[in-house]
């Protein structure tokens, strides 16, 4: 069956990161934090998604005319390894095509700060990316939000539990805003025109 990508179709914008305040500020939640601030630039708050176990906010992205779009923003309420079963109810209960599911999570292999829009592709390691691709395949789009390396022998998994570094948060909130930038621009120009101006 063939991917429908319907210009009137909505779009399901996914901050991917762990539920409850010991997580928040950890490197592994930044998809949570661009999501709250895409929700605070569309005049929203988050709600829970009736059945769904996730939290949304419905309204719309871009400029007025033919490049403004319906926007389903999520915030998946189950743990990160999970993600794939809340989204993949929302993507059926919204009626949205795989094609404009977006993707925002934390990425190891680029350094701190670093943006990469991508559409497909593998999941790195990442298990909230892994657990979505099982859910409903691999043709989403991505945000990937570079927070580099562990230092030394530190394991990925104690390191991406771990709130950003006093060093980091002082340009975190500049990284978030501009991560949110990239969705916005994706969501109404595409792909192509989101990359030229994001990819760095």
């Amino acid at each position: 069956m063939g991917v429908t990508t319907d210009a009137a179709a909505p779009w399901l914008i996914v901050g991917l990161g762990n539920p409850g305040p010991e997580y928040a500020m950890n490197r592994h939640n930044v998809g949570f934090m661009v999501a709250d601030l895409l929700a605070e630039r569309m005049g929203g708050r988050f709600k829970r998604a009736g059945k769904a176990q996730a939290q949304v906010v419905e309204g719309r992205i871009g400029p007025p005319g033919p490049a403004n779009r319906r926007v389903v923003l999520a915030k998946p309420m189950s743990y990160m390894n999970l993600s794939g079963g809340p989204v993949n109810a929302l993507r059926e209960f919204y009626k949205v095509p795989v094609a404009h599911v977006v993707a925002i999570h934390d990425e190891l292999d680029i350094g701190y700060g670093v943006l990469r829009l991508k559409l497909g592709g593998g999941d790195n390691g990442h298990n909230g990316l892994k657990s979505m691709t099982k859910a409903f395949g691999a043709d989403y789009h991505r945000v990937r939000f570079g927070i580099g390396r562990p230092p030394g022998r530190m394991q990925v998994a104690d390191f991406v539990l771990r709130d950003f570094s006093s060093a980091e948060r002082k340009e975190l909130d500049y990284f978030v805003d501009r991560a949110a930038d990239a969705v916005e621009c994706l969501v109404s120009e595409g792909l192509e025109r989101a990359q030229s101006a994001y990819n760095s």
